[in-house]
Protein backbone atom coordinates (compact mmCIF):
# COMPACT_ATOMS: atom_id res chain seq x y z
CA UNK A 1 0.00 0.00 0.00
CA UNK A 2 2.47 2.78 0.81
CA UNK A 3 4.67 1.77 -2.48
CA UNK A 4 1.34 2.46 -4.25
CA UNK A 5 1.02 5.90 -2.43
CA UNK A 6 4.35 6.83 -3.34
CA UNK A 7 4.51 6.38 -7.17
CA UNK A 8 1.06 8.47 -6.97
CA UNK A 9 2.41 11.01 -5.67
CA UNK A 10 5.27 10.76 -8.15
CA UNK A 11 3.06 10.90 -11.03
CA UNK A 12 1.27 13.57 -9.48
CA UNK A 13 5.00 15.43 -9.20
CA UNK A 14 5.44 14.66 -13.00
CA UNK A 15 2.66 16.72 -14.19
CA UNK A 16 2.64 20.57 -13.60
CA UNK A 17 0.47 22.22 -11.18
CA UNK A 18 -2.72 23.88 -13.37
CA UNK A 19 -2.93 27.51 -13.42
CA UNK A 20 -4.63 29.23 -10.15
CA UNK A 21 -6.51 32.55 -9.99
CA UNK A 22 -6.90 32.69 -6.29
CA UNK A 23 -3.89 33.67 -4.20
CA UNK A 24 -3.57 30.69 -1.57
CA UNK A 25 -0.36 30.12 0.08
CA UNK A 26 0.65 27.80 -2.96
CA UNK A 27 1.19 31.15 -5.28
CA UNK A 28 2.81 32.84 -2.83
CA UNK A 29 5.29 30.31 -2.79
CA UNK A 30 5.76 30.55 -6.55
CA UNK A 31 6.16 34.19 -6.28
CA UNK A 32 9.08 33.86 -3.29
CA UNK A 33 10.61 31.12 -5.21
CA UNK A 34 10.28 33.41 -8.66
CA UNK A 35 11.63 36.59 -7.11
CA UNK A 36 14.61 34.55 -5.28
CA UNK A 37 15.87 33.00 -9.02
CA UNK A 38 17.47 36.12 -9.83
CA UNK A 39 19.96 36.26 -6.26
CA UNK A 40 20.57 32.58 -6.42
CA UNK A 41 21.28 32.55 -10.06
CA UNK A 42 24.13 35.29 -9.88
CA UNK A 43 25.34 33.00 -6.99
CA UNK A 44 25.45 30.29 -9.08
CA UNK A 45 26.56 32.18 -11.48
CA UNK A 46 29.51 33.72 -10.09
CA UNK A 47 30.63 30.82 -8.59
CA UNK A 48 30.69 28.28 -11.71
CA UNK A 49 32.52 30.98 -13.78
CA UNK A 50 35.33 31.67 -11.16
CA UNK A 51 36.03 28.31 -9.42
CA UNK A 52 35.17 26.04 -12.97
CA UNK A 53 36.92 28.37 -15.17
CA UNK A 54 39.78 28.76 -12.62
CA UNK A 55 40.54 24.72 -12.61
CA UNK A 56 40.17 24.38 -16.02
CA UNK A 57 42.88 27.54 -16.51
CA UNK A 58 45.15 25.71 -14.11
CA UNK A 59 44.69 22.39 -15.35
CA UNK A 60 48.41 22.75 -16.93
CA UNK A 61 49.50 22.87 -13.59
CA UNK A 62 49.71 20.76 -10.78
CA UNK A 63 47.29 22.22 -8.63
CA UNK A 64 44.71 22.65 -11.76
CA UNK A 65 42.60 19.57 -11.93
CA UNK A 66 42.48 18.76 -7.98
CA UNK A 67 40.97 22.99 -7.72
CA UNK A 68 38.79 21.39 -10.80
CA UNK A 69 37.45 18.98 -8.89
CA UNK A 70 36.92 20.63 -5.84
CA UNK A 71 34.80 23.46 -7.56
CA UNK A 72 32.76 20.35 -9.24
CA UNK A 73 32.35 19.01 -5.50
CA UNK A 74 31.00 22.39 -4.74
CA UNK A 75 28.95 22.70 -7.81
CA UNK A 76 27.89 19.36 -6.13
CA UNK A 77 25.95 21.39 -2.72
CA UNK A 78 24.85 24.09 -4.98
CA UNK A 79 22.67 21.06 -7.14
CA UNK A 80 21.27 19.77 -3.53
CA UNK A 81 20.67 23.51 -2.43
CA UNK A 82 18.64 24.23 -5.40
CA UNK A 83 16.92 20.86 -5.11
CA UNK A 84 16.25 21.23 -1.74
CA UNK A 85 14.83 24.87 -2.68
CA UNK A 86 12.39 23.63 -5.25
CA UNK A 87 10.93 21.21 -2.64
CA UNK A 88 10.37 23.57 -0.30
CA UNK A 89 8.38 26.42 -2.61
CA UNK A 90 7.24 24.51 -5.82
CA UNK A 91 6.27 21.16 -4.20
CA UNK A 92 8.58 19.18 -6.34
CA UNK A 93 10.03 15.89 -5.50
CA UNK A 94 13.90 15.27 -6.77
CA UNK A 95 15.89 12.55 -5.31
CA UNK A 96 19.07 12.96 -4.52
CA UNK A 97 21.57 11.65 -6.66
CA UNK A 98 23.97 8.72 -5.01
CA UNK A 99 27.15 9.99 -3.32
CA UNK A 100 30.18 10.16 -5.18
CA UNK A 101 32.53 7.40 -5.32
CA UNK A 102 34.73 7.31 -2.09
CA UNK A 103 38.09 5.30 -2.91
CA UNK A 104 38.49 2.04 -1.13
CA UNK A 105 41.71 1.36 0.56
CA UNK A 106 44.65 1.45 -1.78
CA UNK A 107 42.76 2.98 -4.33
CA UNK A 108 44.99 6.66 -3.97
CA UNK A 109 43.74 9.84 -4.93
CA UNK A 110 44.25 9.54 -8.40
CA UNK A 111 40.76 7.44 -8.43
CA UNK A 112 38.86 9.99 -6.06
CA UNK A 113 40.37 12.88 -8.69
CA UNK A 114 39.37 10.88 -11.54
CA UNK A 115 35.76 10.02 -10.31
CA UNK A 116 35.55 13.43 -9.18
CA UNK A 117 36.30 14.85 -12.92
CA UNK A 118 33.91 12.74 -14.62
CA UNK A 119 30.91 13.01 -12.25
CA UNK A 120 27.38 14.23 -14.09
CA UNK A 121 25.96 15.34 -11.04
CA UNK A 122 28.24 17.66 -10.74
CA UNK A 123 28.57 19.18 -14.43
CA UNK A 124 24.89 19.54 -14.69
CA UNK A 125 24.88 21.47 -11.87
CA UNK A 126 27.16 23.48 -13.44
CA UNK A 127 25.28 24.07 -16.64
CA UNK A 128 22.24 24.79 -14.40
CA UNK A 129 24.22 27.61 -13.03
CA UNK A 130 25.04 29.02 -16.58
CA UNK A 131 21.61 28.90 -17.84
CA UNK A 132 19.87 30.17 -15.00
CA UNK A 133 21.24 33.77 -14.87
CA UNK A 134 19.36 35.02 -18.10
CA UNK A 135 15.91 32.98 -16.41
CA UNK A 136 16.40 34.36 -13.11
CA UNK A 137 16.98 38.03 -14.62
CA UNK A 138 13.20 37.58 -16.67
CA UNK A 139 11.46 35.89 -13.83
CA UNK A 140 12.77 38.32 -11.28
CA UNK A 141 11.34 41.11 -14.10
CA UNK A 142 8.59 39.76 -14.74
CA UNK A 143 7.08 39.02 -11.28
CA UNK A 144 8.08 42.29 -9.76
CA UNK A 145 6.35 43.98 -12.62
CA UNK A 146 3.21 41.60 -12.71
CA UNK A 147 2.66 42.53 -8.88
CA UNK A 148 2.13 46.26 -9.12
CA UNK A 149 0.78 46.30 -13.04
CA UNK A 150 -0.71 42.39 -13.67
CA UNK A 151 -1.96 41.99 -10.42
CA UNK A 152 -5.11 40.15 -11.31
CA UNK A 153 -3.49 37.56 -13.59
CA UNK A 154 -0.01 37.33 -11.21
CA UNK A 155 -1.28 33.67 -10.12
CA UNK A 156 -1.13 32.84 -13.93
CA UNK A 157 1.86 34.11 -14.72
CA UNK A 158 3.25 32.66 -11.17
CA UNK A 159 2.29 29.26 -12.44
CA UNK A 160 3.32 29.49 -16.42
CA UNK A 161 7.24 31.04 -14.74
CA UNK A 162 7.26 27.86 -12.07
CA UNK A 163 6.12 25.19 -14.12
CA UNK A 164 9.53 25.74 -16.53
CA UNK A 165 11.41 26.15 -13.47
CA UNK A 166 9.80 22.48 -12.73
CA UNK A 167 11.17 21.16 -16.03
CA UNK A 168 14.13 22.47 -15.78
CA UNK A 169 14.70 21.66 -12.08
CA UNK A 170 13.74 18.10 -13.33
CA UNK A 171 15.80 17.69 -16.31
CA UNK A 172 19.42 19.08 -15.04
CA UNK A 173 18.91 18.58 -11.19
CA UNK A 174 17.84 14.77 -11.24
CA UNK A 175 19.87 11.94 -11.22
CA UNK A 176 20.41 10.08 -14.34
CA UNK A 177 18.19 7.34 -13.03
CA UNK A 178 19.03 4.41 -14.11
CA UNK A 179 23.07 4.80 -14.56
CA UNK A 180 23.66 6.39 -11.88
CA UNK A 181 21.50 3.74 -9.48
CA UNK A 182 23.72 1.25 -11.06
CA UNK A 183 26.59 2.35 -10.78
CA UNK A 184 25.92 3.35 -7.17
CA UNK A 185 24.84 -0.47 -6.81
CA UNK A 186 27.92 -1.90 -8.18
CA UNK A 187 30.34 0.55 -5.94
CA UNK A 188 28.02 -0.84 -2.99
CA UNK A 189 28.80 -4.36 -4.55
CA UNK A 190 32.65 -3.94 -4.73
CA UNK A 191 32.69 -2.91 -0.72
CA UNK A 192 30.61 -6.36 -0.31
CA UNK A 193 32.60 -8.26 -1.81
CA UNK A 194 36.36 -6.85 -0.60
CA UNK A 195 34.67 -7.03 3.22
CA UNK A 196 33.64 -11.06 2.65
CA UNK A 197 36.97 -11.93 1.16
CA UNK A 198 38.33 -10.15 3.93
CA UNK A 199 36.33 -11.98 6.21
CA UNK A 200 36.77 -15.47 4.80
CA UNK A 201 40.77 -14.71 4.44
CA UNK A 202 40.47 -14.04 8.33
CA UNK A 203 38.29 -16.90 9.01
CA UNK A 204 40.99 -19.72 7.32
CA UNK A 205 43.39 -17.81 9.14
CA UNK A 206 41.46 -18.40 12.14
CA UNK A 207 40.76 -21.97 11.46
CA UNK A 208 44.45 -22.72 10.33
CA UNK A 209 45.95 -20.95 13.75
CA UNK A 210 43.59 -22.87 16.05
CA UNK A 211 43.53 -25.89 14.14
CA UNK A 212 45.73 -27.61 11.99
CA UNK A 213 48.72 -25.25 12.51
CA UNK A 214 48.35 -25.85 16.82
CA UNK A 215 48.13 -29.46 15.85
CA UNK A 216 50.82 -30.25 14.14
CA UNK A 217 52.92 -28.27 16.82
CA UNK A 218 51.82 -30.34 19.15
CA UNK A 219 52.59 -33.22 16.63
CA UNK A 220 56.38 -31.98 16.53
CA UNK A 221 56.94 -31.72 20.03
CA UNK A 222 55.73 -35.22 20.79
CA UNK A 223 57.92 -37.15 18.05
CA UNK A 224 60.89 -35.19 19.43
CA UNK A 225 59.74 -36.20 23.02
CA UNK A 226 59.32 -40.00 21.81
CA UNK A 227 62.81 -39.64 19.12
CA UNK A 228 64.76 -38.94 22.63
CA UNK A 229 63.45 -41.82 24.69
CA UNK A 230 63.94 -44.40 21.82
CA UNK A 231 66.51 -45.55 22.92
CA UNK A 232 66.18 -45.76 26.63
CA UNK A 233 62.37 -45.95 26.67
CA UNK A 234 61.32 -47.96 23.38
CA UNK A 235 57.66 -49.47 24.75
CA UNK A 236 57.11 -45.42 25.52
CA UNK A 237 58.43 -44.09 22.65
CA UNK A 238 56.05 -46.84 20.18
CA UNK A 239 53.24 -45.30 22.42
CA UNK A 240 54.03 -41.38 21.50
CA UNK A 241 54.40 -42.38 18.22
CA UNK A 242 50.92 -43.86 18.03
CA UNK A 243 49.79 -41.13 19.76
CA UNK A 244 51.55 -38.78 16.79
CA UNK A 245 49.68 -40.94 14.11
CA UNK A 246 46.27 -40.02 15.80
CA UNK A 247 47.45 -36.62 15.75
CA UNK A 248 48.16 -36.69 11.99
CA UNK A 249 44.83 -37.81 11.27
CA UNK A 250 43.09 -35.77 12.91
CA UNK A 251 44.97 -32.82 10.91
CA UNK A 252 44.74 -34.32 8.28
CA UNK A 253 40.76 -34.26 8.74
CA UNK A 254 40.96 -30.90 9.84
CA UNK A 255 42.88 -29.66 6.60
CA UNK A 256 40.21 -31.82 4.56
CA UNK A 257 37.46 -29.60 6.32
CA UNK A 258 39.00 -26.77 6.03
CA UNK A 259 39.79 -27.16 2.09
CA UNK A 260 35.82 -27.93 1.81
CA UNK A 261 35.23 -24.99 3.25
CA UNK A 262 37.18 -22.83 0.61
CA UNK A 263 35.88 -25.20 -2.77
CA UNK A 264 35.34 -28.54 -2.10
CA UNK A 265 36.64 -31.02 -4.28
CA UNK A 266 33.07 -32.89 -5.32
CA UNK A 267 31.94 -29.55 -6.76
CA UNK A 268 35.16 -29.08 -9.03
CA UNK A 269 34.61 -32.59 -10.08
CA UNK A 270 31.30 -33.45 -10.09
CA UNK A 271 28.78 -30.66 -10.20
CA UNK A 272 25.96 -29.15 -7.85
CA UNK A 273 24.29 -31.86 -7.41
CA UNK A 274 26.34 -34.27 -6.15
CA UNK A 275 28.20 -31.34 -3.62
CA UNK A 276 24.50 -30.50 -2.86
CA UNK A 277 23.50 -33.96 -1.71
CA UNK A 278 26.64 -34.19 0.44
CA UNK A 279 26.07 -31.19 2.46
CA UNK A 280 22.38 -32.51 2.61
CA UNK A 281 23.86 -35.60 3.91
CA UNK A 282 25.11 -33.52 7.17
CA UNK A 283 21.53 -32.02 8.02
CA UNK A 284 19.98 -32.91 10.98
CA UNK A 285 16.61 -33.33 9.33
CA UNK A 286 15.89 -35.31 5.83
CA UNK A 287 16.52 -33.18 2.81
CA UNK A 288 15.16 -34.43 -0.70
CA UNK A 289 17.52 -32.55 -3.21
CA UNK A 290 16.32 -31.86 -7.07
CA UNK A 291 18.58 -30.41 -9.62
CA UNK A 292 17.43 -29.81 -13.14
CA UNK A 293 20.53 -28.80 -14.96
CA UNK A 294 20.89 -29.08 -18.95
CA UNK A 295 24.58 -27.70 -17.83
CA UNK A 296 27.18 -26.13 -15.01
CA UNK A 297 27.26 -22.60 -14.82
CA UNK A 298 30.46 -20.50 -14.35
CA UNK A 299 32.73 -21.74 -11.00
CA UNK A 300 32.26 -18.98 -9.32
CA UNK A 301 28.52 -19.07 -9.88
CA UNK A 302 28.44 -23.06 -9.07
CA UNK A 303 30.21 -21.89 -5.78
CA UNK A 304 28.00 -19.55 -4.82
CA UNK A 305 24.76 -21.38 -5.16
CA UNK A 306 26.89 -24.06 -3.37
CA UNK A 307 27.80 -22.25 -0.35
CA UNK A 308 24.00 -20.16 -0.28
CA UNK A 309 22.87 -24.30 0.39
CA UNK A 310 25.36 -25.09 2.45
CA UNK A 311 24.76 -22.24 5.01
CA UNK A 312 20.92 -22.27 4.75
CA UNK A 313 20.82 -26.19 5.25
CA UNK A 314 23.09 -25.17 8.69
CA UNK A 315 20.63 -22.60 9.65
CA UNK A 316 18.07 -25.22 9.25
CA UNK A 317 20.03 -27.66 11.30
CA UNK A 318 20.61 -25.27 14.28
CA UNK A 319 17.22 -23.38 14.45
CA UNK A 320 14.42 -24.18 12.44
CA UNK A 321 14.03 -27.77 14.24
CA UNK A 322 12.58 -28.93 11.07
CA UNK A 323 11.16 -32.82 10.05
CA UNK A 324 11.83 -32.73 6.41
CA UNK A 325 14.02 -30.21 4.06
CA UNK A 326 13.59 -29.52 0.16
CA UNK A 327 16.32 -28.07 -1.78
CA UNK A 328 15.31 -27.44 -5.54
CA UNK A 329 17.59 -26.08 -8.16
CA UNK A 330 17.00 -25.16 -11.75
CA UNK A 331 17.34 -22.89 -14.29
CA UNK A 332 14.93 -20.30 -15.69
CA UNK A 333 16.36 -18.08 -18.80
CA UNK A 334 19.45 -16.75 -17.67
CA UNK A 335 19.11 -17.23 -14.30
CA UNK A 336 20.21 -19.84 -11.88
CA UNK A 337 17.13 -20.21 -9.27
CA UNK A 338 17.92 -22.13 -5.67
CA UNK A 339 14.95 -23.09 -3.99
CA UNK A 340 15.21 -24.68 0.25
CA UNK A 341 12.42 -24.88 1.84
CA UNK A 342 12.00 -26.41 5.35
CA UNK A 343 8.44 -27.39 7.60
CA UNK A 344 10.05 -25.95 10.92
CA UNK A 345 9.31 -23.41 13.55
CA UNK A 346 9.49 -20.02 10.89
CA UNK A 347 10.23 -16.75 11.94
CA UNK A 348 13.71 -16.30 10.57
CA UNK A 349 13.88 -12.73 9.77
CA UNK A 350 17.06 -11.17 7.70
CA UNK A 351 17.84 -9.30 10.94
CA UNK A 352 18.00 -12.05 13.10
CA UNK A 353 21.47 -13.28 13.49
CA UNK A 354 21.31 -16.36 11.19
CA UNK A 355 23.41 -14.89 8.10
CA UNK A 356 20.23 -13.94 6.00
CA UNK A 357 21.35 -11.23 6.04
CA UNK A 358 25.26 -11.82 4.68
CA UNK A 359 23.43 -14.26 2.19
CA UNK A 360 21.53 -11.18 0.68
CA UNK A 361 24.35 -9.45 0.39
CA UNK A 362 26.86 -11.72 -0.90
CA UNK A 363 23.90 -12.42 -3.75
CA UNK A 364 23.10 -8.77 -4.31
CA UNK A 365 26.84 -8.21 -4.72
CA UNK A 366 27.12 -10.54 -8.10
CA UNK A 367 23.34 -9.17 -9.27
CA UNK A 368 21.63 -11.77 -7.53
CA UNK A 369 17.99 -11.62 -5.58
CA UNK A 370 17.19 -12.90 -2.13
CA UNK A 371 13.53 -13.54 -0.94
CA UNK A 372 12.70 -14.96 2.49
CA UNK A 373 9.39 -15.73 3.42
CA UNK A 374 9.29 -17.24 7.38
CA UNK A 375 6.12 -16.74 9.11
CA UNK A 376 5.89 -17.53 12.28
CA UNK A 377 4.67 -21.43 12.86
CA UNK A 378 6.75 -22.23 9.26
CA UNK A 379 7.36 -22.80 7.03
CA UNK A 380 9.98 -21.20 5.89
CA UNK A 381 10.88 -20.57 2.03
CA UNK A 382 14.38 -19.14 1.29
CA UNK A 383 14.73 -18.21 -2.70
CA UNK A 384 17.57 -17.20 -4.23
CA UNK A 385 18.29 -15.92 -7.51
CA UNK A 386 22.02 -15.77 -9.43
CA UNK A 387 22.91 -14.54 -13.07
CA UNK A 388 23.44 -17.59 -14.90
CA UNK A 389 26.99 -17.43 -16.88
CA UNK A 390 28.63 -19.74 -19.15
CA UNK A 391 31.44 -21.98 -17.91
CA UNK A 392 34.71 -21.39 -19.24
CA UNK A 393 35.68 -23.93 -21.65
CA UNK A 394 39.25 -24.35 -20.47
Amino acid sequence: MTASITADDNDRDDRPPPPRLAFDRNTWKEIAYLLGNLPVALIGFVYATSAIFTGVGLSVTVIGLPLLALALAGARLLGRAERARARVLLGIRIDEPSPLHRPHRGDGHLTWLWASLKDPVAWRSVLYSFIRLPWGVLTFAVTTVSLFVLWPVLPFIARGLTNADRAMARGLLSPSDELERRIAELESDRGVVIDTAAADLRRIERDLHDGAQARLVALAMGLGLAKEKLLEDPDTAALMVDEAHGEVKLALQELRDLARGIHPAVLTDRGLDAALSSIAARCTAPVKVTVDLAGRPAEAIEGIAYFTVSELLQNVSKHAQAKSVTVDVWRADDRLLIQVKDDGRGGARLDGGTGMAGLAERLGAVDGLFLLDSPEGGPTTVTAELPWRERSSR
